[in-house]
């Protein structure tokens, strides 16, 4: 059984797209827009009980998650939203699509943070 991963691909979150470019058990659902993307995710949290996931870039792709992430978290709606950022050198210096978006979400939501290191397995 497949789990739908409801994304939408921009610069930032491309290695993460890649990495999951062929496989079999996530079903990679694209809608037209981040806002849309959201409150697909919350629609199927709350059809389904299960947890809905996101993938959106840095930017702008992010901070369209908002409203969809203060509504499922108000109403305790199991969501998990995944976002680019520029890389770690660049935060801070109004790099191009550059925005806290851990910032903008940490009082609307459960947990929010930035991972610093990535792991090679």
């Amino acid at each position: 059984m497949t789990s739908p991963l409801f994304a939408y691909p921009g610069g930032q979150a491309i290695d993460l797209f890649n990495a999951l470019y062929g496989e079999k058990d996530i079903d990679i659902i694209l809608p037209r827009h981040e806002q849309g993307l959201v409150h697909s995710a919350d629609g199927y949290a709350r059809s389904t009980g299960k947890v809905g996931v996101c993938l959106v870039t840095s930017g702008p792709g992010a901070t369209n998650l908002v409203t969809g992430i203060a509504t499922a978290n108000y109403d305790s709606v199991p969501l998990v939203c995944f976002t680019g950022q520029v890389p770690t050198y660049l935060i801070g210096n109004d790099t191009f699509q550059e925005v806290d978006i851990v910032g903008v979400t940490r009082s609307i939501c459960k947990y929010a943070v930035t991972v610093q290191k990535s792991l090679s397995f």
